[in-house]
């Protein structure tokens, strides 16, 4: 009877399996252990996560994403305020080096850099087994599921390991069994490099319960560090359980199963708060057991990421090949394998959703530089979380491909910066007005400060206008007055606020500074002081005009939505009125500055000056044509002098394209960037495997494929970038702004049948493609149409 439950057991966990090969799109499998973390498969529940290494002696790198380097610390230099007019002054006249300078002196914060991510620990497995002595090895994740899986034959006994990581348990959940009853052996430990409180494992304890192995530990401060519990519950089935006080080993078992989990002081007021917490946690978990946290775990992320598909063709037998293996086989030949495109796309949604979710109070975390993952006390970057493109990339998805839960964890986050962002307004500038102000970096404290020492990328003060946006994006495309009255308004009155206080007039245009292009520099002229050396500080940078024009127009569409008829609205109105328009220069490109200034990197990797085509929408080709074809302009130079470099900025270039309606060259950047960037477990890079994990790029990856398929910031343009190279196709539950959710079909480059489901009714303005005749219901259509809640529209070609 065990035997046979035991087969069930893998047959449920291995669906496959049978089948003979793993779903090309889906999963993500390899023949071998991780050789190092960039191989290691990742899993998340939004909160707890961690990477299956897979060897002989399992590995698992854990992470609780309150876990970070320390408490909230002040780091506003007192001298800013002071030191602002003669700032301005200083770019008023021209001297732009004396004013880089005094911005250096008076603005950089102490210390320069806030809190970072940080690690809780490993979880280790010891089986006895050598990794010479193992065979037949498989280890997947499966992106739809979410569940990672390890088999492999050792001394004629087939053993497995199953992780799941569970949003509705709020824990960790592994299964290890054996082929053969009563031949599986396991000692089960936790450890961490530094800063440990305590360590031990108990079979019974009165606080924590049966078979416990406990690891507690901080951010290393002698006070005000960031504290943490954690706990393996080791459940035992068949074998026989000691103790060393370190560890627990389980010996002659056939199923052992383990439940996970951390709590910390970020979100509880006392230790015995988040222990009871912990306790809590694990005591359900164990009490409904491994197949029915395993069953809600898979039902939850089923039901997320199951909302929609995509098919991009089949890679016949080049997809069937592990994953490393097709990734080094698609560098020669990416027509070959068109399924790793549509694996990456499901991988992003499904680190989207193990990254980033709804975790309960008002502390959900949103997903950082590294998602949730990172091994690191000192991470590239801290992998904390970078506002002037990076963190704004990773929510990129979360609407159009229909995972809008995933947004609450950012606005969360907002709510806290928010409020440091306030006192930050007052201090820094003089702004009581209410309005908040965020540089180009923040922590999970919400550290408002200017971060770094640097000219080119310190002096920002445009993330918590960036930010805001995001909220106004979910209401676009759910629909939800009462999330813009209640959570979405709130947000965008204060980011306004900001800047009717903080903006001055020059040349007779609303204008910041001093500022910058994000990480970008220019040549200073000869009549600007020092000729030819590198500055970066200016007035009205375009990317700060562009997010003005976004966020004014945010709060006129929300003063319309909700009848709000005050001085929100005119002061938005007479405001926009007044930011200077996107300038073109000599080249016919967007310019970067308020003058036609030399850059110092002309294939520089940030995009900022065309923020207005992608995300935003000033210049996009149905609003402004000529905009659209100066912004085309600027980006086809910078790709041309080799921007694109690192992942993520490849990926913000395929979804510029694919606004531009540049099929072809977005996905030949596409293809480019599944070449260059992905390490074998297809987490993006800095500029290649070897270099930093960064998460933004898998993000970005997923939007640009959703923008080549649909488009809805002017009207729900179906097929607007269609490449060549993908003739044949189909998608399913993309959303369009308004709440419309698209199914598409096409054949032949062209259209076949696509189906609108209106959510909540409302205007339906449709394109096709560049602009082809077709018909809605039967009914040639020729103008918007009013749509019902619930009512399906069918449109097929003309």
């Amino acid at each position: 009877m065990l035997s046979s439950t035991i087969l069930y057991a893998f047959l449920l966990a291995f669906p496959s399996a049978a089948k003979g090969q793993l779903d090309a799109s889906r999963f993500a499998w390899y023949t071998s252990p991780a050789a190092d973390f960039a191989s290691s498969v990742p899993i998340g529940n939004g909160r707890v996560a961690g990477t299956v290494w897979g060897g002989a002696s399992e590995l698992v790198s854990l992470n609780e994403n309150s876990i970070w380097s320390g408490p909230w610390r002040s780091r506003a230099n007192p001298k800013a305020l002071g030191a602002l007019p003669s700032i301005r002054s200083l770019l008023s006249s021209g001297n732009l080096t004396a004013a880089g300078q005094s911005v250096l002196a008076n603005m950089a914060s102490s210390p320069t850099s806030p809190q970072g991510y940080q690690p809780l620990g490993n979880l280790s497995l010891e089986f006895g087994h050598s990794s010479s002595g193992m065979s037949s090895y498989t280890r997947y994740l499966d992106t739809y599921e979410g569940t990672a899986f390890v088999t492999y034959n050792y001394g004629g006994v087939n053993y497995t390991r199953e992780y799941i990581a569970s949003y509705p348990a709020g824990v960790l959940a592994v299964r290890l069994s054996s082929s053969q009853a009563k031949k599986l052996n396991v000692k089960v430990s936790l450890s961490r490099s530094k800063w440990i409180l305590d360590q031990h494992s108990n079979i019974s304890s009165s606080i924590v319960g049966t078979n416990s192995v406990i690891l507690k530990g901080n951010s290393g401060q002698s006070s005000g560090a960031i504290t943490f519990s954690s706990e393996a519950r080791v459940i035992n089935h068949d074998g026989t359980v000691s103790s060393d006080g370190g560890s627990i080993s389980v010996a002659g078992a056939t199923i052992v199963d383990l439940f996970f989990d951390a709590e910390t002081s970020y979100r509880y007021s006392s230790q015995t708060a988040w222990e009871a917490e912990l306790k809590r946690k694990l005591d359900a978990a164990v009490t409904s057991g491994y197949t029915q946290v395993r069953s809600a775990a898979i039902a939850d992320n089923t039901a997320l990421i199951g909302r929609m598909s995509l098919n991009l063709g089949s890679s016949g037998s080049a997809g069937n090949q592990p994953t490393d293996t097709r990734i080094t086989n698609y560098k020669g030949s990416p027509n070959n394998d068109p399924q790793l495109a549509t694996l990456m796309f499901n991988f992003g949604r499904y680190l989207l959703v193990s990254s980033s979710r709804d975790t309960g109070g008002s502390k959900s975390l949103a997903a950082n530089l590294q998602g949730i993952w990172n091994k690191d006390f000192s991470p590239p970057w801290q992998s904390k979380y970078t506002i002037n493109i990076n963190i704004e990339m990773n929510y990129w998805p979360a609407e159009v491909t229909n995972l809008q839960e995933t947004h609450a964890a950012l606005f969360d986050l907002l709510d806290v910066a928010r409020a440091r962002g306030t006192v930050m307004a007052a201090n820094m500038y003089g702004c009581t007005n209410g309005g908040f102000v965020l540089h180009h970096n923040i922590d999970l404290w919400g550290d408002a400060a200017p971060t770094d020492y640097g000219t080119p990328y310190m002096m920002w003060p445009m993330g918590g206008a960036w930010l805001s946006l995001h909220l106004m994006e979910h209401y676009r495309f759910t629909g939800d007055k009462s999330f813009l009255q209640n959570r979405a308004w709130p947000v965008l009155q204060s980011a306004a606020n900001f800047y009717y206080c903080y903006l001055f007039t020059h040349n007779g245009s609303w204008s910041t500074g001093p500022s910058l292009s994000p990480e970008n520099s220019f040549l200073v002229p000869s009549n600007m002081e020092t000729a030819g050396k590198s500055e970066a500080i200016d007035i009205a940078p375009t990317m700060d005009n562009s997010i003005l024009y976004e966020l004014f127009n945010a709060v006129i569409q929300t003063c319309n939505v909700l009848g709000i008829t005050d001085s929100n609205l005119t002061n938005a109105k007479n405001y926009l009125a007044k930011i200077k328009p996107p300038q073109i220069g000599s080249k016919g490109q967007i310019l970067e500055w308020r003058n036609e200034y030399t850059e110092t990197s002309p294939g520089h990797r940030h995009m900022s000056p065309i923020f207005g085509l992608f995300p935003g929408s000033q210049m996009t080709p149905l609003k402004s044509s000529s905009l659209a074809a100066a912004a085309k302009v600027l980006v086809d130079n910078r790709m041309s002098h080799g921007s694109g470099s690192t992942g993520w900025s490849r990926t913000w270039a395929i979804n510029l394209y694919a606004r531009l309606f540049e099929a072809d060259t977005a996905w030949s950047n596409a293809i480019s960037f599944l070449q260059k960037f992905p390490t074998n477990n297809l987490w993006n890079t800095d500029t290649g495997p070897g270099t930093a994990f960064q998460i933004d790029g898998n993000f970005g990856f997923v939007s640009a494929i959703a923008e080549m398929l649909l488009q809805s910031h002017q009207v729900v343009h179906i097929l607007p970038a269609l490449p060549s190279s993908v003739p044949t196709g189909s998608v399913k539950g993309l959303v369009a702004r308004g709440n419309f959710v698209v199914d598409i079909n096409w054949s032949g480059m062209a259209l076949t049948s696509a189906t609108i489901t209106s959510k909540i009714g409302g205007t339906l303005a449709i394109r096709l493609q560049a602009g082809k005749a077709f018909s809605v219901n039967g009914a040639t259509y020729s103008a918007p149409i009013t749509a019902t809640a619930g009512g399906v529209y069918t449109i097929r070609p003309a």
